[in-house]
Parts: structure tokens; C-alpha cells; sequence
């Protein structure tokens, strides 16, 4: 694996964090923040209220393995603001996290630190179906077989003097089923490279990407829940509160029927449609996303041989079974403690998601990856992503941003945005 030191974080989650009048500082005394199995790291913690250490602040801190429950707790007071903590080690390669809690005026602060013990040696949980290429291979078959009855509407409100921005939509799945987005083309004619963009989880409209290199190629931002993303903000908000909560759950305990067999397909049919547009060079095409659309980049890539390459950030739906094994499985945390009790024992279901696990899809890819992820990310913890990473058949850049989570930066989208083009060039 290639790793690139950067200070940016990229993609698709939440907003960073605002900055606060107290901050609590977490450093691991390795800078890379890596270890080898059996050594015992030593955090730092320097409690700031407007930059300037605090004086007697009182901390308390846990300690746990990646996702799992704390091991450790304990409190202490800071005289000078500073103090140092020993949070054990791990015997096991994976991630040790140190989370410290600091109060002032009845508001309460959080920072964390996690220390990686030989993360290059984690190994995927989940197993591969001895039918997985069968399965998809009939899958993607049968939606070729489906018109693809496409409509593209002008959205002169998106539109800039650079490219022109169109609500499209494709049938996909079943008859009448459909899937939609938001589509921009430079205003210049030519044949020019594409870029399919999938979402992040949720419920929600899907505005062009400014950020993207809309003015130099096609970029399809797609919607997966198979309604129009030009809507008012409150129907998808109330369609995520309501009739789509836990869409990711929906009919888990059907092979064929579970939610994302029409949205893995239909992702992989959005290349489809991408490379039939005239004015795209069909060689060149791209799939990118974060959390959800990083576990939908690998899929794609993997179910339509169009895509030349693919860029995922912090990707969700890896290594679903971890939680089964002791150890921090990927989102939405399926077998997580009493969220899935249910669940737990139900063989069918268990073997069902090996059919929708990224780091089976991972185990297939054959075009160049980069993959961009934080160790302080408790939505998509970096266990299950290493699982992933681990057993791609070829070595992937990877932009490791440890002190971040699960959010980032939009000015790092017109990097993401350059990689993509130089490798499609």
C-alpha cells in the first residue's frame, strides 16, 4: 500500500467539528501513531480553554478496542493542564482508543486518540461465497435485459456559464423501478471523462457537486433511493424519519430482495448510462463517494468493468460480521450489542450479507484504488476498512488522516477530483 501524509481530510460525512472555547488534545508518543503488537503507548493529554493550558481540570478517560465497550475507566486531575496515560496494549493487530472527557462552566468536551497495532495483518472476518461471481454475474445480466427508458430534464437554476446541470432518471432493477441524479456536462462540446458520484447514507436531495471538476468532465451525482433528488428538503427529510428509516435493513433476510441488490445494481447501470452519453469518452470513467458511496465505489467498480478507477473515502459495509468476532464491524453495525440481538443467530441472514460485504467486492478489484480515512472514526472504524484493504489483489493509495472522524473538508474534494482525472487520462 502507498500512504500519503496529508492535513485535509476528503469526502462525504458530516461537518467537521466547530471550534470550542475548551480542547482537549490526545497524543500518542509514536508520530504515526502506529505500534507493534505487544507495546504499550503512552497518550499525552493537554486540556486548552481559549489556547492556555487549565489549571486543576478534572478528566476522565476510557479505554477500549475499536467499537467495542471501554475496558478502562478512570479519572484524575490535570494541576498544570497536562498529563500523561498509559492505555495498555493490544496482542493483536487492530486499534486501541483512548476517548478523554473534560467539564467547564456544565459544558462537556471530548477528545481522542487511537493507536494502530500492525493494522497492514488485520484480517477480514467475513468469507467469501463460493456462488458470490455467480450471483452478481447473473444479477447484473438480468438489469441489462431491462430498458433503460433514460430522461434527462434541463435545471436551468444549477446551471453555470461552464456546464449545464440535468435531473436524470433510468430504469433499473424491475420495470418501473428507477434510479435518479443530478447530471452536469461542460457547456464546451467534446468528448470528455466521467465521474459517477454515489452517495453518502440517508435520505436526501442531490444538488450538483461544486467541488467537482464539473467544467472538465461529466459528473453524475446519483440518488439511490430510487426518488427524484429535486424535491423540497422536507419530503426527504420526512421520507429518512418515516417510510425509509433503516432502509439499510430492509429485507436483509432475502438473498435477492435485500435493499442494496437494486441499489448495487443500480449503480452499476449509472456507468451504463454514463458511457452511452455522446459526449463522454466511455474509457474513461470513474466512481467515487464516501461512508455509503465508499462501499457503493467498490461495488460499482467491481459489478461494471466500464470503471476505470476508484476513489473511496472512509467506505461503509466492511467486514459486517466483526461484531460477531469481537472486534468493531463496518456501517450500519449490523450484530452490534441489544440493536441486533434479533439478529445475531440467524444463520440465513449472517450468510446473506457476504453477498453485500465490501471486503468481498475488495477481494475483486482490478482497477487503481485510493482510499481516504481517518483513525478517530467511530462510524466507519478503520478495523473494519483495513479489512477491506487487506486483501485487495493490488496495493492501494492511501491518504491516512489519523486525528480525524467521520467528516471532512470540502476544499479536498478538487484533489479527489485531480486524482481521478489524471488517472483517466
Amino acid at each position: 500500500m502507498v500512504v500519503a501524509a496529508c492535513t485535509l481530510f476528503l469526502g462525504e460525512a458530516s461537518a467537521a467539528p466547530a471550534e470550542q472555547p475548551v480542547k482537549i488534545i490526545v497524543m500518542p508518543d509514536h508520530a504515526d501513531w502506529t505500534y507493534k503488537c505487544g507495546e504499550v503507548p503512552m497518550f499525552k493529554v493537554l486540556v486548552l480553554k481559549d489556547n492556555v493550558p487549565m489549571q486543576n481540570v478534572e478528566i476522565s478517560y476510557l479505554v477500549s478496542e475499536d467499537m467495542m465497550p471501554a475496558h478502562l475507566e478512570k479519572s484524575e486531575t490535570l494541576k498544570t493542564g497536562e498529563g500523561k496515560i498509559k492505555i495498555g496494549t493490544m496482542k493483536t493487530p487492530g486499534f486501541l482508543r483512548c476517548t478523554v472527557y473534560a467539564k467547564d462552566c456544565g459544558n462537556t468536551y471530548r477528545g481522542m486518540a487511537t493507536a494502530a497495532f500492525e493494522p497492514e495483518k488485520i484480517q477480514p472476518t467475513t468469507t467469501l461465497p463460493e456462488d458470490f461471481d455467480t450471483f452478481w454475474s447473473e444479477a447484473v445480466a438480468a438489469n441489462k435485459k431491462i430498458p433503460m427508458n433514460a430522461t434527462m430534464t434541463l435545471m436551468p437554476e444549477l446551471c453555470t456559464g461552464t456546464y449545464n446541470a440535468y435531473h436524470i432518471r433510468f430504469q433499473s432493477y424491475r420495470a418501473g423501478s428507477y434510479m435518479y441524479g443530478v447530471l452536469t456536462i461542460p457547456v464546451k462540446e467534446g468528448k470528455y471523462p466521467a465521474i459517477l458520484r454515489v452517495p453518502g447514507a440517508g435520505v436526501k436531495p442531490m444538488p450538483a457537486y461544486g467541488n467537482m471538476p464539473n467544467d472538465n468532465a461529466v459528473v453524475l451525482q446519483l440518488g439511490i433511493n430510487g426518488i427524484p433528488v429535486n424535491m423540497p428538503r422536507e419530503v426527504y427529510t420526512s421520507l429518512d424519519r418515516g417510510a425509509l428509516r433503516n432502509y439499510n435493513r430492509f429485507r436483509v433476510d432475502d438473498r435477492s430482495g435485500y435493499y442494496y441488490n437494486r441499489v448495487y445494481l443500480g449503480c452499476a447501470r449509472a456507468v451504463d448510462f454514463l458511457a452511452e452519453l455522446e459526449c463522454v469518452d466511455a474509457e474513461k470513467i470513474a466512481v467515487c463517494g464516501g461512508s455509503q458511496g465508499g462501499a457503493l465505489s467498490f461495488t460499482t467498480a467491481v459489478l461494471n468493468p466500464k470503471v476505470k478507477c476508484l476513489y473511496a473515502n472512509y467506505p461503509a459495509l466492511c467486514d459486517l460480521t466483526g461484531y460477531l468476532n469481537g472486534r468493531g464491524g463496518g456501517w450500519p453495525h449490523f450484530f452490534r450489542g441489544d440493536n441486533d440481538q434479533n439478529i445475531r443467530d440467524d444463520k440465513a441472514i449472517i450468510e446473506n450479507l457476504k453477498y453485500y460485504d465490501v471486503v468481498n467486492f475488495a477481494r475483486k478489484v482490478k482497477v487503481p484504488v485510493k482510499v481516504a480515512f481517518g483513525y478517530n472514526d467511530t462510524t466507519c472504524c478503520p478495523t473494519s476498512i483495513y479489512s477491506a484493504l487487506n486483501v485487495i489483489p493490488e496495493p492501494a493509495e492511501l491518504l491516512i488522516y489519523k486525528e480525524i472522524g467521520h467528516y471532512t473538508y470540502p476544499e479536498l474534494e478538487r484533489d479527489h477530483g485531480k486524482w481521478i482525472l489524471e488517472k483517466l487520462q
